[in-house]
């Protein structure tokens, strides 16, 4: 390993130390979310969201798009994947089960049949 590795490694895993990183690395395992889908799941504030995926992105354990207003997050795919999927395919296999994971994936089946314009809406009138 050289030091570049090392540091990889270390980004990701610190990356992972964090419950809600976690929940929205599994929550992106189907496909791609928007980020108000994500906060919406979570409930947490879309600032609090960002500074995760922020955190994530630069772990190379999300890629990011944009597409007018809206910010979407997926795994990486391809070559860009390579060095983190390792360790996403054990946060599924390990996590299957959990209740929190499970409980997530729920309400992601019913976030993901709005549109984003709608969740987005519906967060300003909650302010």
């Amino acid at each position: 390993m050289n030091g570049e590795t090392i540091r990889a490694t270390l980004r990701v895993t610190k990356a992972l130390a964090d419950l809600q990183r976690v929940r929205i690395l599994m929550m992106l395992e189907p496909g791609e979310l928007c980020v108000c889908q994500i906060v919406e799941v979570l409930g947490l504030a879309p600032s609090t969201i960002s500074k995760h995926l922020s955190v994530l992105s630069g772990a190379g354990l999300v890629d990011s798009r944009k597409e007018g207003r809206w910010m979407y997050y997926r795994l990486p795919q391809g070559a860009s994947g390579t060095f983190v999927r390792p360790a996403l395919t054990w946060l599924a296999d390990t996590l299957a089960e959990d209740g929190t994971i499970m409980q997530d994936a729920r309400k992601l089946r019913s976030v993901v049949s709005c549109d984003p314009e709608s969740l987005c809406q519906r967060r300003r009138g909650q302010k």
